[in-house]
């Protein structure tokens, strides 16, 4: 079972309300699988992993039917009760022990340095505070811990990266569940203190028309092991 502990703030139970949102991503999720070969993506996410997970922002769980059997453990942290509830559904048909739990990305409800292993998902884009949910990434991660992560942000040209800022300035939070496009994830790591592992660009669609959200990065950063004392 979870780890359950307080975080480092106190959240509300629903710390997330986008029930509109929540029922358009859980439609167009699902059709992504095969035709923007997100399935594929899940598979390159996750592959290796093992020991105990824990998964940031986990949406309608459609991650879970892709951990390898070597993982002994998932805690799901979902904040919107629409997704949480199709997470835990799809929990029930996962092939690996997953656990979903309420609870925000900048307060995780659970112990330090108790995960193998974090997943970021399509998450960094609509946290509240990118600075401080990394913090909590590193503090519930055992030092040597791995992150993997598959996110959208910055990306294309000038012209691109200015349509990037505006929608973020204006409607595309609104529209899109707190969504941002124009963020730097790979920096973002970095900055919090990660060692950056392999990492590429992918984008999505793979083979279609080139959206504000199409530029993504996959890869791996690790939270540095502690130094002794010389």
């Amino acid at each position: 079972m979870a780890l359950r502990s307080a975080g480092s703030g106190k959240v509300s139970r629903d710390a997330v309300h986008h029930p509109l949102f929540a029922r358009f991503y859980a439609r167009i999720s699902v059709n992504a699988e095969t035709r923007m070969g997100m399935g594929d993506i899940r598979e390159r996410l996750l592959a290796g992993l093992s020991g105990r997970v824990i998964e940031i922002g986990a949406g309608n769980g459609l991650n879970f039917a892709h951990y390898p059997s070597a993982v002994s453990e998932v805690v799901a942290i979902e904040p919107e009760r629409l997704l949480r509830k199709l997470a835990q559904d799809s929990a029930l048909r996962a092939g690996v022990p997953v656990d979903v739990v309420p609870g925000a990305a900048e307060a995780l409800p659970v112990k330090s340095e108790a995960f193998d292993a974090v997943v970021l998902s399509l998450v960094l884009c609509s946290v509240r505070d990118v600075s401080r949910a990394l913090g909590e990434v590193r503090r519930v991660l055992r030092p040597g811990g791995v992150v993997r992560f598959f996110e959208h942000g910055r990306g294309g040209g000038p012209a691109m990266h200015f349509t990037q800022r505006a929608l973020d300035r204006t409607v595309w939070p609104l529209v899109s569940g707190g969504c941002h496009v124009s963020r730097e994830p790979v920096a973002a790591l970095r900055t919090a203190g990660f060692e950056l592992g392999p990492y590429r660009q992918v984008m999505m669609p793979e083979n279609g028309p080139v959206l504000p959200s199409s530029y993504c990065v996959l890869g791996t950063a690790w939270r540095p092991e502690e130094q002794q004392p010389g």
